[in-house]
């Protein structure tokens, strides 16, 4: 069914941005596409209210690996000439090889890849900035976060997989010393994981409003909508639970049918069913996929936040993982 609506927006935290309950991806997404499917998604999330997409320069750390995804977004954008009031971007930092590679040089990198300079934009609304790995200096990471939005490369910042203690010391470092904090923390959520976002140290901050929430990685990289065995790079399996989430997808078709529903619209309304969620952070390559997500906002409406969460409560497997925000790579 085509959505023909216009999707609801909340505000990215304290600070933050207001932006659609959807967020597209861009990790391995931009460069499976064919030019005039990029074309179509873009232009589909445009004309739904739904053009808030989340670009990276994926060549740190564990993602070295000279994608082009975002390259190919920045082509696509201006191709289709769109104006700057019709998306919004959301970048990352990445503390990889941080302070070696600095945020401003990474600012400058990314935003030159997605075209600044050659009719692309020119700033980010917002960022990211993770993941979090070794020994790093809290403090000036927030200071350089500073830098950057007085320069006017964003104007907001969020975390990814940080530890909460470190957290804790990024809001206390900007509280002393009058410094933007983070407003929002993108974390694995969805029905299978939820420890973090809902523990004892991630939860508290979303319960007073201190941060909202990005969820992210919610269909564990295809194997909740059906893709049982993925052929492309996903996320790491934190906690070591992959099998059991496989094994657990007949349970959640079985669920999504009983609501008349499918797979990804129950993923994504359990998501946004979180009362801190900000939007739900997806990679569609295909404008029937992004269709399909768009329905979730239907089913939340008809079958309500509480039957939802009631209905899909033994489907959560990392009771037991630790859930302080660490990343564990695998």
């Amino acid at each position: 069914m085509t959505f023909t609506g216009h999707i609801p927006q909340r505000q990215l935290g304290p600070g933050g941005p207001e932006v659609p309950v959807f967020a597209l991806g861009s990790w391995n997404i931009w460069d499976r596409m064919e030019a005039r499917d990029r074309r179509a998604l873009m232009e589909r999330a445009v004309e739904t209210g739904s053009a808030f997409f989340d670009v990276a320069y994926y060549n740190m750390g564990p993602h070295a690996e000279a994608s082009r995804t975002d390259l190919l977004f920045g082509e696509t954008l201006r191709e289709l000439g769109l104006a700057r009031s019709d998306y919004q971007l959301c970048g990352k930092l990445w503390l990889w090889e941080y302070p070696a590679t600095g945020f401003a040089d990474q600012m400058r990198v990314s935003l030159d890849r997605i075209g600044a300079g050659r009719g692309g934009p020119e700033s980010f609304e917002t960022v990211v900035v993770g993941d979090f790995m070794g020994e790093v200096d809290i403090a000036q990471v927030v200071r350089d976060v500073q830098a950057e939005i007085t320069r006017g490369s964003f104007a907001s910042w969020g975390v990814n997989n940080w530890p909460a203690a470190a957290l804790r010391l990024a809001l206390d470092t900007a509280a002393e010393e009058g410094l933007t904090p983070p407003s929002f923390a993108q974390l694995k959520y969805g029905l299978v994981r939820r420890s973090v976002a809902e523990g004892e140290f991630y939860g508290k901050w979303f319960a007073d409003g201190t941060l909202a929430l990005q969820a992210s990685d919610a269909f564990e990289g295809g194997i909740l909508v059906g893709k049982l065995a993925p052929q492309r790079k996903i996320g790491a399996d934190v906690g070591g639970i992959r099998e059991r989430i496989v094994a657990a997808y007949p349970e959640v078709l079985r669920i999504a049918e009983e609501f008349g529903a499918t797979p990804a619209q129950l993923g994504i309304a359990f998501c946004l069913a979180h009362p801190a969620t900000a939007n739900v952070l997806f990679g569609a390559s295909s404008v029937t996929q992004l269709e399909d997500n768009l329905g979730a906002i239907a089913l939340l409406e008809r079958i309500g936040a509480d039957a939802i969460r009631t209905a899909t409560a033994g489907l959560w497997l990392d009771r037991e993982v630790r859930a302080d925000g660490v990343w564990a790579p695998e």
